[in-house]
């Protein structure tokens, strides 16, 4: 037996409203223009029999105007992300409230939440006017996903608590995704960033670079100089979402709102023009995206991002830009620049931990870091509100990483162990692990070598982590231990901490919020492209045939989580997750440094349809899909 789900609210109304006249929808001008010389089909052929009506932040707006925002060097693909790339089968209320359609028209759930099936909207269509099926998921699962090549770690999303999903097609709009055991937090996760997997694999595209669907694959292998086989061509042209590789393919199509036309590090400006098959309309009938396009000047600065700011050259922006200390030079020049400022709720469980590895390939370290007295006295070394004093304005409280105050699952004592600075507390500490010290006052290994861990910092988030590094080395040489800081820029730094290629790094983590129960991978070792602290562990809960086996307390937390996703009821699943915020405080696997306040972001001031306050986390890659409901007024940018 299933449950129908559906969604009853004026925005389902409206859908089948606009959906039950025909002719009835408007187009940009400029598609309109298209439409006339034939090169476009016409929008209501464009469209999906039941587009998706959006449920707007102010009302109906205006077609024209290109976004402007800035991208900070290489390995900033996020900015796109968020802006463009958030468009799964399902999505989150602008409030974070709830699951809601998106691709995704309904979909009915086994009354052991087991098994999801999902509707898909009748004539969608890729960026490219070619369709949108069930196929395109099913390439997604048998071709990429099933494929040990070129899935070798499986998104925890899609892993239920026996095993990785198993995904049947039911007809041409209809998938059946089946866990064979209850799986109570499908739904939201598949709301989340990581969610998108299903809806970005366009099969008459990358057919051409799978070696199932083209017996002369070798010559695309060979004119390709980046490539040595098959399999490389193939993550070349169909690189994750979430990594650079997807945003330097502008010929790949997707569902999203804009696609790029051209490929990001080719030129100093990114730009990504309206997509005219995007399946969502206005309650006017409209479809959307208001905006024409959206460009992304890459820079090498948050400097030079505020002065575009200042100079009015900046249209959307909180990325970079957004921390205390930025407001008082952003609020001097809002009239020159002409924007205004809104919230954003980024309340992550932490803004700021050196990520140390537990799973390090040095025997060496991996004994000293794996030693919780260890971590424990350089808790104890950092001062943290002095960090807060001298880099955010005070904005901000000592933490470790735990849910943030307002969380049904705060507790003081989560936020607050080992946060009190003393510098005596953290030398008895590291005397029971460390007790040995070379003429230099710096403490020795189990091996009569000086212990020195090296910490990849990159200048990301607007967070200065390069300054605060270099705060905690230097609290870090007061008790004797030796803290190396190595700059770096984003894209190297994660491809060294998922190769397990590293001793530490200063990162943030998400689960201070609603995201706690899908993306607890600081509470848990998790298999992340940002978070990496124990991934040989988080590889083994996958699959126990890889990774390396962890220690029983590890386990524990581990078989409690899958608990969780087992369980339908949530009064049990909040049960559970304070056991397993219980087992990890107990366990004190990472050292966090501070809850920042809620930051801000800058929109122009004819930008309506702006999420205020913004939620976003590490998983929730918002304003993304709502960003394709913002409109100038008066259809420019332009003063």
């Amino acid at each position: 037996m299933t449950k129908r789900w559906r969604f009853t609210t004026l925005a389902s109304a409206l859908a089948l409203a606009v959906a039950s006249q025909a002719y009835a929808y408007d187009e940009a001008p400029a598609l309109a223009e298209q439409v006339a010389a034939g090169s476009l089909p016409p929008v209501d052929e464009r469209l999906p029999a039941e587009p998706l009506v959006m449920d707007l932040i102010d009302g109906p707006g205006e077609y024209g105007g290109t976004l402007r925002r800035a991208i900070l060097g290489g390995g900033d693909q996020h900015n796109m992300v968020r802006t463009i790339g958030s468009d799964n089968m399902v999505r989150w209320s602008p409030d974070w409230s709830e699951v809601r359609p998106n691709i995704a028209k309904t979909w009915d759930v086994s009354d052991d939440a087991s098994k999801f099936t999902f509707h898909l909207r009748e004539g969608m269509k890729w960026s490219d006017g070619a369709p949108f099926t069930a196929d395109d998921i099913m390439f997604w699962y048998e071709d990429v996903f099933s494929n040990p090549q070129l899935t070798p770690n499986k998104d925890a999303t899609f892993v239920g608590p026996e095993g990785p999903v198993v995904v049947r097609k039911i007809d041409d709009v209809t998938v059946e995704f089946d866990f064979g055991a209850p799986n109570g937090l499908f739904l939201q996760g598949l709301a989340y960033g990581f969610g998108y997997h299903p809806t970005a694999y366009p099969k008459h595209y990358l057919g051409q670079f799978h070696e199932k669907y083209n017996d002369k694959l070798d010559e695309l292998v060979a004119a390709e100089p980046a490539a040595g086989d098959w399999v490389q061509l193939f993550n070349l042209k169909a690189g994750p979402m979430d990594t650079p590789l997807f945003w330097q393919n502008p010929d790949r199509p997707t569902l999203h709102a804009w696609h790029l036309t051209n490929a990001y590090g080719a030129t100093d400006r990114v730009v990504a023009e309206r997509n005219p098959y995007y399946y969502k309309v206005d309650s006017e009938g409209q479809q959307l995206p208001y905006i024409d396009r959206i460009t992304y000047d890459q820079v090498e600065d948050v400097e030079t991002i505020l002065l575009k700011a200042f100079n009015g050259e900046i249209d959307y922006m909180l990325r970079h830009i957004g921390r205390p200390s930025n407001k008082a030079a952003l609020t001097d020049n809002a009239e020159r620049g002409k924007y205004r400022f809104f919230d954003v709720a980024d309340l992550p469980g932490n803004s700021m931990i050196p990520m140390m590895n537990l799973n390090h390939t040095d025997p060496v370290k991996r004994e000293v870091i794996g030693n919780r007295d260890f971590r424990i006295g350089v808790s104890h070394a950092v001062n943290r509100q002095e960090i807060i004093d001298l880099l955010y304005f005070g904005a901000g409280e000592p933490a470790q990483v735990s849910p943030r105050r307002g969380n049904k699952f705060y507790k003081e004592s989560y936020q607050k162990q080992y946060t009190e600075y003393d510098p005596d507390l953290a030398n008895e500490y590291l005397d029971k692990v460390l007790p040995e010290k070379d003429a230099e006052g710096y403490r020795l290994g189990p091996d009569g070598n000086r212990f020195t861990l090296v910490f990849l910092v990159a200048d990301v988030f607007g967070m200065q982590y390069p300054d605060a590094m270099e705060l905690i080395a230097g609290y870090a040489r007061d008790v004797g231990l030796d803290f190396q800081v190595r700059a770096t820029d984003r894209s190297r730094l994660i491809e060294l901490h998922t190769s397990n290629d590293f001793d530490g790094y200063l990162w943030n983590c998400s689960g201070g919020q609603a995201d706690i129960y899908t993306s607890p991978m600081c509470y848990m070792p998790m298999i992340s492209n940002s978070v990496s602290w124990a991934r040989e562990w988080a590889a083994w809960n996958l699959d126990p045939t890889t990774g390396e086996e962890p220690p029983q307390a590890v386990k524990d937390i581990f078989n409690k989580y899958k608990e969780i996703r087992a369980e339908a009821s949530p009064e049990k699943q909040e049960a559970l997750m304070f056991e397993i915020l219980d087992m990890q405080a107990e366990q004190f696997f990472t050292v966090g440094m501070i809850h920042t306040d809620p930051v801000f972001g800058i929109a122009r001031n004819n930008v309506r349809n702006v999420p205020d306050p913004l939620p976003i986390a590490g998983q929730l890659w918002f304003p993304a899909p709502y960003t394709a409901q913002m409109y100038f007024e008066g259809g420019t940018n332009l003063p």
